[in-house]
Formats: C-alpha cells, sequence, structure tokens
C-alpha cells in the first residue's frame, strides 16, 4: 500500500483549516436550517469521466457524504436529498421519505432499521427521499386525514356523545391536518434548494414545501459538489436575507 505523499497531506490539512475558517465566519451571518438537494449528474458525470453508471453513483454517495458533513460543520441541522422518484422507479439520524411499499422488502426492512437505529441522534437529521414524488405526497396525505376525520366521526357516533356541531367543524380538513401527514412533516421546510447539473426544474421535488425557498441551480454534476460551490450558495443566500421579515436570525454563532 503506498503511502501518501507529505505534499498531498499538507495540502490537505491547509484546505481543511481554510474551509473550517470560511466556514466560521460564514456562521456570522445568518445561516438555513434546512437544505434540500436534488443529486443530478452522476451519470452525466461517469460518462464524463470514462466511468461506468454505478461508479458515478458511488462518486455522487461521497459528494451527499462530504455535503452532510459540512452542513455539521456549519450548524446545518436538516438535509433533504432527491434519491429518486416514483417515476424513476417505474422505469446522522436518516429519515427516508417516499412511498417505502414500492421498495424490495429487503431495501424495506433495511431502510426501517437504519431509522430506528438512529432515531435518538438529534444534531443532525438527514431525509433521503426514494420512490418519492410530490403529488403522490400530497394525495397520502389527503387520504390520511379523510380516514382520519372518518375514524373520530365514527367513534363519536359509537360512543353515544352528543354532537350538536352545527358548523361541522370536526368534519372539516385544515391545512394543519394536510401538513401532519405529508412525508416531510419530521423537518421544517427548506430554506435553500440545491439542484445540480444547471438544470432548473423542481422535478415535482417538494413542490409543497419549498414555496419561499431560494432555488439554486449550479452548472456542476452532483459528484462535483463541494464546499466551495457551497459556501457560494450561502452567501447567496445571506444577501437576499430579509431581516424584515426574520427578526431571529437562524445563525448558529
Amino acid at each position: 500500500m503506498e503511502r501518501e505523499p507529505l505534499s498531498r497531506k499538507i495540502f490537505t490539512i491547509c484546505k481543511t483549516l481554510v474551509r473550517k475558517l470560511v466556514f466560521r465566519v460564514l456562521r456570522i451571518g445568518p445561516m438555513p436550517s434546512h437544505i434540500a438537494v436534488i443529486m443530478d449528474g452522476n451519470r452525466r458525470y461517469a460518462k464524463r469521466n470514462h466511468l461506468n453508471e454505478g461508479a458515478g453513483h458511488d462518486a455522487g454517495a461521497m459528494a451527499l457524504f462530504y455535503l452532510i458533513t459540512y452542513c455539521y460543520e456549519l450548524g446545518i441541522k436538516y438535509i433533504t436529498a432527491y434519491a429518486f422518484s416514483t417515476d424513476n422507479f417505474r422505469r446522522k439520524p436518516v429519515h427516508f421519505a417516499g412511498n417505502l411499499e414500492l421498495l424490495s422488502a429487503e431495501l424495506r426492512d433495511g431502510a426501517r432499521k437504519l431509522m430506528e437505529a438512529t432515531a435518538e441522534y438529534s444534531k443532525i437529521v438527514v431525509t433521503i427521499c426514494v420512490c418519492y414524488c410530490c403529488s403522490d405526497e400530497i394525495l397520502h396525505s389527503v387520504e390520511q386525514s379523510c380516514l382520519e376525520k372518518y375514524y373520530k366521526r365514527s367513534n363519536i357516533r359509537e360512543s353515544h356523545v352528543d354532537n350538536n356541531d352545527e358548523n361541522g367543524e370536526r368534519d372539516v380538513i385544515k391545512l394543519v391536518d394536510i401538513e401532519k401527514h405529508m412525508y416531510m412533516v419530521v423537518t421544517p421546510d427548506p430554506d435553500i434548494l440545491i439542484r445540480t447539473a444547471h438544470e432548473h426544474r423542481l422535478s415535482n421535488f417538494l413542490q409543497w414545501q419549498t414555496s419561499y425557498c431560494q432555488l439554486a441551480s449550479l452548472p456542476i454534476d452532483f459528484p462535483e459538489l463541494n464546499s466551495w460551490q457551497l459556501t457560494w450558495v450561502i452567501l447567496d443566500f445571506q444577501r437576499n436575507y430579509k431581516y424584515e421579515e426574520h427578526p431571529m436570525l437562524h445563525s448558529t454563532r
């Protein structure tokens, strides 16, 4: 096994120190609490670098690991990554969002075990969206809200409780009913949505939750995402930050 050259070690140490210094300065300003990312360009990266398709996805997984590390260093608690949609499927705690029933039993059980094993960890929350699309999420939430109202109404009738509700308030589905059944109820709405490969579409990802978040389209494939691109995205977020709308900064100083 070859030893890493001393010059490379020194360069790596210096690069890490510079990154941490830049991150410390960055944290003086308002910081996002939740960053979502659409990991686009793994296949293109593999093709451009004459790699097999699996190697491109491996490079994307490593880029996601580094992104999680950078967010941890910056004090950003929530990271959500779009792994693949239901459309694609047809052709540190870790939370999996989406219709997991479309996964194989082995993958589904593995995902649930991973969520259970990391459930007590609270410093950072990573959500991986698989078999996910926002229209399916909204449909699922509406269905669950209707069922909840139906069962509550049935229980009231069976218990013979006086149900003199002239306005029918118990049967009205409100915004809070919809949102509590969303797959993404475990996280706040994203402050920043990053999409790589110079794509500008949301592709049915978190459309309910991203009405007011900042969109960042980067002209790189996802495996090429690094700390400096993330720094520029956050600087742009701080530049456009509306202090009058956010009297309490999200800063994690």
